[in-house]
């Protein structure tokens, strides 16, 4: 596991990044107004960027590493990293959207999974367990707690119903670059697992599965899908530790 170095955030560095996370908030709600049975990805993104334009914001993940979209459409049975298209979402599919902004020089990152339309009821049984798995290990992450607690609550909770549980994808230190240590795994991992202090400021992002937690990369090198093609969804709020409190800067 490849091993980032943690930087912990002044006070006046938590507030440029708290307004970022502000906008990102604002951001994603207006764009889970316009998701609906019938609208492209290649739509939402597009409503992402001019939006983007408007706050006087950048999409983070446009361009970085050679993503070509302001933000992440995984769709049915792709868990992260989808790419934009002109195929149009319909009435049983569930689709994450995943986004990130840089504003003032301040990063910030969150995704949710949405139903459209009528869902099935194991794809309406897992968003609500990976929604709950981002509850149960944000009231994990406390000043002096270790990550392999927020990993622990992750895991225990998925497994509880079954789920599969990503291993190659985790959490990350965010605030100012888009990927940051420490690195949050959603399962404890026989890697680093240091205690939280004052100043972290982290993404903490429970990526589940219908079925196993094997994983496959598509050939256009981004979109991360189920190795056995059953659905998968994604949660992500992105928090500042305090010594005597944590906030969820990305709290709609």
């Amino acid at each position: 596991m490849l091993v980032l170095m943690v930087r912990l955030k002044s006070a006046k560095e938590i507030e440029g990044i708290r307004e970022s996370c502000r906008l990102l908030s604002q951001l994603l709600g207006e764009t889970k107004n316009i998701v609906a049975e019938g609208i492209s990805t290649k739509d939402i993104d597009a409503f992402v960027r001019r939006r983007c334009r408007e706050m006087g914001a950048r999409p983070a993940f446009l361009d970085y590493d050679g993503f070509p979209a302001a933000i992440c459409t995984s769709t049915n049975e792709a868990v992260i990293h989808g790419i934009p298209n002109k195929k149009k979402l319909r009435s049983g599919d569930i689709v994450s959207l995943d986004c990130g902004l840089e504003y003032e020089g301040f990063f910030s990152d969150a995704a949710f999974t949405l139903p459209i339309g009528r869902v099935s009821d194991e794809n309406r049984l897992l968003m609500e367990v990976t929604r709950a798995c981002l509850d149960l290990a944000i009231a994990k992450a406390v000043c002096g707690n270790r990550i392999s607690d927020i990993s622990r609550a992750v895991y225990a909770h998925a497994k509880k119903h079954g789920f599969g549980v990503v291993r190659e994808y985790c959490g990350h230190g965010v605030g100012l670059a888009p990927h940051e240590g420490p690195q949050i795994p959603n399962y404890v991992s026989s890697g680093p697992s240091p205690r939280l202090k004052p100043g972290m400021v982290i993404a903490i992002e429970p990526m589940v599965n219908a079925g196993g937690d094997a994983i496959e990369i598509l050939r256009d090198n981004w979109t991360v899908v189920t190795a056995d093609g059953r659905c998968s969804a994604h949660f992500e709020h992105t928090l500042a530790i305090f010594d005597d409190h944590t906030d969820v800067l990305t709290a709609w």
